[in-house]
């Protein structure tokens, strides 16, 4: 398996999950070389770890005290986070009916043990391969055509995960709301081909301002775009967006059509809430969105901003 991964990728994160030590130590010598792998010894930790660590693919061994391997499976597949991770069972049990029970599920393959080292390497190289190209397929239907960052299902896909992740570790999440000043105005005054140089000027801008790999850059919807950041106060957000409005200010690109400057700004609208359940991350936009238009109508090229507690 030492070719078959491109160079553009990270190493695939394989999780394997086994109540039994010795079944464990077998699959991790087998793939230690190749993949990066994470390990649990029961369906909860299991669970747990799918949902922060989101691995390629996943071991999963059938009968287990506690919560066996169907139950684990139920459970990631109705997790809109999770229910795309391929799943291959790993079992003793070898009757027909077992396996069939396995794919009905929603698991891509199933081994019976004790395992071959040779199919096992196969199979999961397989899946992984599949799995790759997917999220190579997936990733370039989330990214906007023009600007080259995420676009708006991106956007929606990612401040729900980020609102249910938030919401598991009691963590406050933060939005930025950016709206592109006197945008009509450019587009009239210097042309549409002028337009669209300036929104990917601005849109690399801004995703050069934020650091993590986690916080999100998307484009709203024509000349609006978002910005998204999991476990961030109010305070961080709006140094944030300050930085963001220093920065395409300093791009310096003409705008004679502005009331604000002689050079494109950009108005922001912040909002930061602490999730109090799974659903809800929409008053979080509307509180941005509120924002954002404060900020407009206080005279544009400025932050607003509005912490909100759990409710």
């Amino acid at each position: 398996m030492e070719t078959w991964i491109p160079h553009s990728f990270s190493r695939p994160k394989l999780l394997i999950v086994d109540d039994q030590p010795t079944n464990i130590r077998v699959l991790h010598e087998l793939f230690r070389e190749d993949c990066d792998v994470f390990m649990a010894s029961s369906g909860e930790q299991a669970i747990s770890v799918c949902q922060t660590l989101l691995p390629d693919l996943i071991l999963l061994d059938v009968v287990m005290e506690g919560m066996d391997g169907h139950e684990v499976c139920r459970r990631l597949k109705a997790d809109p986070a999770t229910q795309s991770i391929p799943i291959i069972f790993i079992t003793a049990q070898q009757q027909e009916s077992d396996e069939v029970i396995a794919l009905e599920l929603g698991a891509v393959d199933f081994i019976t043990k004790p395992i071959n080292p040779v199919i096992v390497k196969a199979r999961v190289r397989t899946h992984l391969t599949l799995k790759l190209q997917s999220d190579l397929l997936r990733s370039m239907a989330l990214i906007d055509g023009l600007t080259g960052v995420a676009n708006r299902r991106k956007f929606n896909e990612d401040i729900l995960a980020d609102w249910r992740q938030c919401f598991r570790e009691h963590k406050p999440l933060s939005l930025i709301l950016v709206d592109v000043d006197y945008f009509k105005r450019y587009n009239d005054q210097y042309g549409h081909q002028a337009g669209d140089g300036c929104l990917k000027s601005i849109a690399q801008a801004l995703a050069e301002t934020v650091r993590r790999p986690y916080d999100l850059v998307a484009r709203y919807g024509g000349e609006e775009f978002a910005c998204v950041l999991p476990n961030t106060v109010l305070s961080g957000a709006v140094d944030i967006a300050e930085k963001m409005q220093k920065r395409v200010r300093s791009l310096g690109i003409e705008h004679s059509a502005s009331d604000v400057d002689r050079v494109m700004t950009i108005s922001l609208g912040v909002a930061t809430l602490t999730p109090a359940g799974e659903h809800g991350f929409e008053a979080l936009i509307e509180a941005a969105d509120k924002q954002l238009y404060g900020a407009k109508n206080a005279g544009r090229a400025r932050v607003c901003s509005s912490g909100m507690s759990s409710s």
